[in-house]
């Protein structure tokens, strides 16, 4: 017999992990960030924001010299810092300073905010990688820094591209892009 009324809806509805974790990234402008990041396995929510800069309750209008960021829920049972990050890099070009595509200024930076040591010690051993893999033609110029405040992006923001799937992206996934350890570089 199927289920019906609140238990039918149980059944569609995913389980809540037990523990999260957090990340939040910088890498342009977040529409496109958000759109390939919330289908990664393991991401349990994502929004955009703005995070890295000293004005508070920051908007779009007024964002002062935040950047444009993801804050990204993950399951860490599914997924793991390092995946983000991977796919993060593959996603966005790390050797432009503050620019994406057509997107100039602070607020495109490259930027990994990290939430602990544990995080910041992945992130430095992932820019590592990707410096030693050459898969981009220039110097990773990705800041790191401890995450702060992270203000929420109006609603014309969250998930755009998902409302407006021909909306403007400076993001794509590059394929055959892999990054090797740099053990496996060398």
């Amino acid at each position: 017999m199927a289920a019906q009324g609140y238990a039918a809806y149980l059944d569609q509805v995913e389980e809540v992990p037990a523990r999260t974790e957090r990340a939040v990234l910088a890498g342009g402008c977040f529409w496109g960030m958000q759109d390939l990041i919330r289908a990664l396995p393991g991401v349990v929510s994502t929004r955009v924001g703005y995070s890295g800069g000293d004005i508070a309750n920051a908007t779009y209008r007024r964002h002062g010299n935040h950047a444009e960021a993801i804050e990204i829920v993950f399951d860490p049972a599914r997924t793991n810092f390092r995946t983000l990050l991977e796919f993060f890099f593959q996603i966005h070009d790390p050797t432009t300073v503050n620019r994406q595509g057509n997107d100039r200024g602070v607020s495109y930076r490259s930027a990994i905010f990290y939430t602990d040591d544990d995080q910041k010690a992945v992130a430095q051993e992932t820019i590592a990688d990707v410096e030693a893999s050459r898969l981009w033609p220039g110097k990773v110029v990705t800041e790191l820094s401890p995450v702060g405040d992270f203000w929420e992006a109006e609603p014309e923001h969250q998930d755009y591209l998902e409302r407006k799937p021909n909306g403007y992206t400076c993001h794509f996934v590059r394929p055959n892009w892999k990054l090797p350890r740099r053990a496996e570089a060398a």
